[in-house]
C-alpha cells in the first residue's frame, strides 16, 4: 500500500512540475510577441505597444481569476452551451494525490491563464496603432472574462464540443482560432493603421544646360546631380 501511495505522489509531483514548466514557456511567449510588435510599429508607438502587452497580462490574470476560470471549468449547463456556474451548479475536481486528476489545481489555473493571455496577445498585434490603450484594456476584460472562457468551456470544460468528440491540438482551436477570430473582427471594425506622416524626400533636378553661372555659384548642380534647391541665374 505504501508503494502504491508513493507512486501516486510521484505521479502528482511530476505532472504538476510538467504543467508548471509548460506554462512558464507559454508565458515567455509574451516577450517574443512584444518584441515582434515593437519591431513592426513606428518608433513613437513602441512605448504604447510595451504598455499594452504588459497591461493585457495583468488584466488577463485578474479577470480570469475572478470570472473566466469559473466560466471555463465550472461545469457544463444548458446543454453544454453555457457554464453550470451561471445556473447555480458547479463541477468540482478532486485534485488531491489520490483523486481522478493527479495534478495541482493551482498549476492548472496557471497554465490556463498563460493560454488566455496568449490568445489576447494575438489581438494586440492585430490592432497595433489602431486602438487606444483604455479601449484595448476594456476589450481585454470582455475577452478574457467571457469570450475566451466560453470557448474553453465548450472544448475543455465538458461543453457540447467536448461531448461531440472535439479534440484540440496544442490550443490550435481554443487559443489561436479564438484569438485570431476576435482579432479579425476588431480589424474589420477599426480603421486602417495610419500611414507615416513623414514628408517624402523631394529632389530637384538641375540640368547642366540651364546652369550658366560660374561653377562656384552653381555648386548645387555639381555634375548634373540632384539638389533640393537649384540655383538659377
Amino acid at each position: 500500500m505504501d508503494s502504491e501511495a508513493g507512486i501516486v505522489n510521484l505521479h502528482y509531483a511530476l505532472d504538476t512540475f510538467f504543467i508548471l514548466m509548460c506554462g512558464t514557456l507559454v508565458v515567455w511567449m509574451a516577450a517574443g510577441f512584444t518584441m515582434l510588435e515593437a519591431g513592426l510599429v513606428r518608433a513613437r508607438n513602441t512605448t504604447d505597444i510595451l504598455t499594452k502587452n504588459a497591461g493585457l497580462y495583468a488584466v488577463a490574470c485578474v479577470t480570469f481569476a475572478l470570472v473566466g476560470y469559473r466560466v471555463a471549468f465550472g461545469g457544463e449547463g444548458f446543454g453544454g452551451v453555457l457554464p453550470a456556474s451561471w445556473s447555480g451548479g458547479a463541477q468540482t475536481h478532486d485534485l488531491r494525490a489520490g483523486g481522478e486528476v493527479r495534478h495541482s489545481g493551482l498549476a492548472h489555473f496557471f497554465f490556463q491563464t498563460a493560454f488566455v493571455a496568449t490568445s489576447m496577445s494575438i489581438i494586440s498585434g492585430a490592432v497595433a496603432e489602431r486602438m487606444k490603450l483604455w479601449p484595448f484594456l476594456i476589450f481585454a476584460v470582455v475577452f478574457t472574462g467571457i469570450l475566451y472562457p466560453l470557448q474553453a468551456m465548450w472544448s475543455w470544460g465538458g461543453g457540447w464540443l467536448q461531448e461531440a468528440g472535439f479534440q484540440d491540438f496544442a490550443g490550435a482551436g481554443v487559443v489561436h482560432l479564438t484569438g485570431g477570430t476576435a482579432a479579425l473582427a476588431a480589424v474589420l471594425l477599426l480603421s486602417p493603421a495610419p500611414a507615416s506622416t513623414a514628408p517624402a524626400a523631394r529632389s530637384t533636378r538641375c540640368p547642366a544646360p540651364t546652369c550658366r553661372s560660374p561653377r562656384s555659384a552653381c555648386s548645387s548642380c555639381g555634375s548634373g546631380g540632384s539638389a533640393s534647391t537649384a540655383a538659377r541665374p
